[in-house]
């Protein structure tokens, strides 16, 4: 997750046809060296090798549902709260109202391979249910000062992370963090 340092992961008022929100493009200036062979290239072909995604419904809706293809064909897996038996989800996406199952299918069809997430509201709903191994922000030097947050309240109380690599790539420090998960939680 692209982050500004305020802890925002778009701008304000986020919606089609603004998916970043007002400036939330520049969390992702970044990614205009992702096909270099320098530190930003890396960290962007790491995520392009998951084997799986797993995205939350309006993240899902934002990106236009990616046409059915987030990248390279890999299973889409959609947590959502209500399923309309009536959408059909594009290309390889399916639709999930219980995490669990989600992350087990997701972790299945990734293989050896990692899984990628994104949006906050399922990042929020993989680690509240102890199902997020590791969590991967892009740290942008910016302030944003509004929009939406990667992490809400939502009655998670203390978690623990531990860093487990810092690369300082032009215009992000890319952080990963192992979550440290409470005896029983791990997945």
């Amino acid at each position: 997750m692209s982050m500004s340092v305020d802890g925002y992961i778009t701008g304000p008022d986020d919606r089609p046809g603004q998916e970043l929100g007002r400036n939330g493009g520049r969390l992702f200036n970044w990614l205009d060296d992702r096909m270099s062979e320098g530190i930003n290239g890396q960290v962007y072909a790491e995520a392009a090798s998951t084997g799986a995604v797993i995205s939350g419904r309006r993240m899902f809706e934002l990106a236009k549902r990616w046409h059915g293809d987030h990248h390279d064909g890999v299973p889409i897996h959609v947590l959502t709260h209500t399923i309309d038996p009536a959408d059909e989800p594009p290309g390889s996406a399916k639709f999930y109202t219980d995490v669990n199952a989600c992350a087990a299918e997701a972790r299945e069809a990734a293989g050896h391979r990692a899984v990628l997430v994104h949006g906050a509201g399922a990042a929020q709903a993989l680690l509240a249910a102890g199902q997020l191994d590791e969590l991967e922000l892009h740290l942008v030097p910016v302030l944003l000062g509004d929009g939406r947050r990667l992490f809400e309240p939502i009655g998670l109380g203390h978690v623990e992370l531990e860093l487990v690599r810092r690369l300082e790539g032009r215009d992000a420090t890319h952080l990963r963090y192992r979550i440290v998960h409470r005896e029983g939680k791990q997945p």
